[in-house]
């Protein structure tokens, strides 16, 4: 009796979790910034839109994103959309962390958005070990005992094997629209990062790297220091693997 009644606790505290890991939440209400921080002189809510601008006369010194307050994710299931000028650089970050010394920063993986659609798809890590995979690449990365601050110009890490092809970086770009919608999904779970844009796997990326890779952190999006820009996301929904 004892221990049905052990079961029967273990259950109630447990399949409210499961049918939370099941199901994607909407973190954005479209309406207001709550439970989002940034800097307002670049990010404002518009026709239910998370809009990051960088005006004329409002230049940006140095990346600036907006945060979502909600907690650091560990694995889970990303999905929005996107709209963004042709000079507009942005990016999702993921994994995360929030910089001291430089305000509304952070350092980790990003799924890279463009306006020309040159770099929209990779995985890129911002302050960190820069590409990890270009449009189109499978790629694995080995683990290594160094940092990038361990070598010279911060390229000492073990750098990641191309292991295969989800087709050509031209060919894919042409499944992506400019200056439209698109959808993002980004599948993170163990160390296994996948990018779609519109249904397709744009770079996946396997992070064997126990010094450099990180398993767990914030989340927010990016207006990237350049000309005049305007990015908009909608939709923005979480599904929480773990």
């Amino acid at each position: 009796m004892l221990r049905i009644l052990q079961y029967t606790l273990l259950l109630a505290v447990l399949l409210p979790q499961l049918a939370c890991a099941q199901k994607a939440v909407k973190i954005f209400d479209g309406k207001t910034l709550n439970g989002w921080e940034g800097d307002t002189e670049y990010w404002r809510v518009e026709n239910g839109c998370l809009v990051g601008e960088i005006k004329p006369d409002k230049p940006l010194k140095t990346n600036s994103f907006i945060i979502w307050q909600g907690g650091a994710p560990a694995d889970f299931e990303l999905t929005l959309q996107f709209r963004i000028t042709a000079a507009g650089n942005s990016g999702i970050n993921y994994r995360s962390e929030k910089l001291s010394d430089v305000p509304h920063a952070l350092k980790g993986y990003q799924a890279d958005i463009d306006g020309a659609n040159r770099y929209t798809g990779q995985n890129y890590e911002e302050r960190g070990r820069t590409t990890l995979a270009y449009r189109g690449q499978i790629v694995t990365i080995p683990d290594t005992k160094l940092s990038p601050k361990d070598g010279s110009k911060g390229n000492a890490w073990t750098p990641a094997k191309v292991t295969g092809s989800l087709g050509s970086g031209d060919a894919l770009k042409e499944k992506i629209k400019s200056g439209d919608w698109n959808t993002c999904r980004l599948v993170v779970k163990g160390n296994r990062l996948q990018h779609y844009i519109n249904g397709v796997l744009m770079s996946d990326v396997t992070d064997n790297d126990t010094v450099n890779g990180k398993n767990k952190g914030m989340l927010g999006m990016q207006v990237h220091v350049g000309p005049p820009m305007k990015v908009e996301y909608k939709d923005i929904a979480l599904k929480v693997l773990r």
